[in-house]
């Protein structure tokens, strides 16, 4: 019989523990610099400024959206410092970052984000002329404070990126199955973001799969050493950070305090898509790049074993279920010739408290934690559903695995249905040790 315990396990993982447990280290260990540092005067030294950062934004068919990004951006950066690749667009990108003050450029076709960003970093020189290079997408607000944290990740010579602080913009009228949609996103980055993101990107144990490519920062003396476009792959972002720790360029950083709020797709068939071209990106990447003796491949090694059998969890799980509770409607079926058998081997495995106590109720435990870290409340109206939404992930994640090692995509791109974000800022996110303390020490797809 499987005990709940185990189920939970299956659930939650090697990694939510092992990384858990290294965030808190690491903010034990913030709290301990912070005292000292307040018994003493800072050291003097050069510190990277917004004047040191070249802000560049693939866009393609952006319209919609590119006018409140590029507006919240300049509002922190120089305006001089913000430049627009436009990949292809044949709608108004152009014209409406051209009207922002952006320096913009145009590729001959659509030639994929990757392509995009490479091309552009070359023809603009930006290399020679900044220090930093943020990659930001069209889509995205960076909110006030960003910079301040994350250029301070740089003051550690040996970090070479740092990631962002990812969060979901919200609707004002958004559908039920949008909500659901954009409240499973904000689900996945408030619990991955603090527990696995924070834990792996500790300096003392720095390993982390992915510096998501909505609002990234690279210090510009490394990519020239990174491959930002290689052939066959679907996106860039997890390519960049594998290439950052197989050839030891250095350490990828993240605080919570740098935040930038993006869009999630808010229709079923935008979320497949999306989802779907993340889950391919990161198999065709794993193929790209064997494995090797190093933390980071040891840490890739079980997350992507967890993955797997998680989502092979719950595909089984509906069907366990069903077997269960048959019974229940039909009182002879467990004198079925065919479902007899089934239902003899289900029930000596498992019974129907320890799917609830073993996924029902950590599955719980997170949204209840998400809601208290994010202050949505809202988020608890849809617990009920989000272990759908995981059957969703899971078929989709399997379903990408065979795709992604047998073909191989040009990198071309459709933005998804895109929405105005409401244009008042949103509070700006507390630094990593308050976030932790308020959220007990505490995201996808891409976090």
């Amino acid at each position: 019989m499987i005990p709940w315990w185990g189920l939970a396990a299956g659930v939650l993982g090697v990694n939510f523990t092992v990384w858990g447990l290294a965030g808190l280290c690491r903010l034990a260990g913030t709290l301990l610099r912070r005292r000292r540092a307040a018994r003493r005067p800072a050291a003097p030294g050069a510190r990277l400024t917004v004047a040191d950062v070249a802000v560049l934004i693939p866009a393609h068919n952006e319209a919609v959206v590119i006018a409140g990004s590029l507006a919240a951006i300049m509002a922190l950066v120089p305006r001089a410092n913000v430049h627009v690749v436009s990949d292809g667009s044949t709608d108004d990108t152009v014209r409406i970052a051209h009207r922002a003050g952006a320096t913009v450029i145009e590729t001959r076709e659509n030639v994929g984000k990757a392509g995009a960003l490479a091309e552009a970093i070359e023809r603009l020189g930006l290399i020679g002329r900044f220090l930093v290079i943020m990659l930001l997408d069209a889509d995205t607000r960076v909110e006030p404070g960003y910079f301040e944290a994350g250029l301070a990740m740089f003051d550690d010579p040996g970090v070479v990126a740092v990631a962002g602080c990812v969060r979901t913009a919200r609707g004002r009228a958004l559908t039920f199955t949008g909500n659901l949609l954009v409240s499973h996103r904000q689900r996945i980055y408030a619990i991955g973001q603090r527990v696995l993101k924070f834990g792996q990107t500790w300096t003392r144990t720095n390993a982390t799969h992915i510096v998501p490519g909505f609002a990234s920062m690279y210090r510009t003396d490394v990519l020239p050493r990174i491959d930002m476009n290689p052939p066959g792959l679907v996106i860039e972002d997890f390519n960049m950070t594998f290439e950052v720790y197989q050839k030891r360029l250095g350490k990828v950083g993240f605080t919570l305090g740098a935040v930038a709020v993006t869009q999630d797709p808010d229709n079923f068939g935008d979320y497949v898509r999306q989802t779907k071209r993340w889950a391919v990106g990161l198999w065709q990447t794993v193929r790209r790049h064997p494995p090797r003796a190093n933390l980071f491949s040891a840490m890739l090694t079980v997350l992507l074993l967890e993955l797997v059998t998680s989502s092979l969890l719950f595909l089984v799980l509906p069907l366990l279920l069903l077997v269960l509770f048959i019974p229940d409607v039909a009182s002879g079926a467990p004198g079925w010739p065919v479902f007899a058998q089934a239902y003899a081997v289900v029930t000596l495995h498992v019974r129907p408290s320890s799917v609830l106590i073993g996924i029902g109720a950590p599955d719980l435990v997170l949204t209840c934690a998400a809601a208290a870290a994010e202050r949505q409340p809202r988020l608890l109206l849809f617990a009920p559903f989000y272990p759908a939404m995981r059957l969703v992930d899971a078929v989709i994640g399997l379903s990408a695995i065979p795709v992604a090692w047998l073909t191989r995509a040009s990198g071309r791109w459709r933005s998804p249905a895109r929405r105005e974000i409401p244009t008042a800022a949103s509070a700006a996110a507390p630094d990593a040790a308050a976030s932790h303390a308020n959220a007990g020490g505490g995201s996808h797809a891409r976090t």
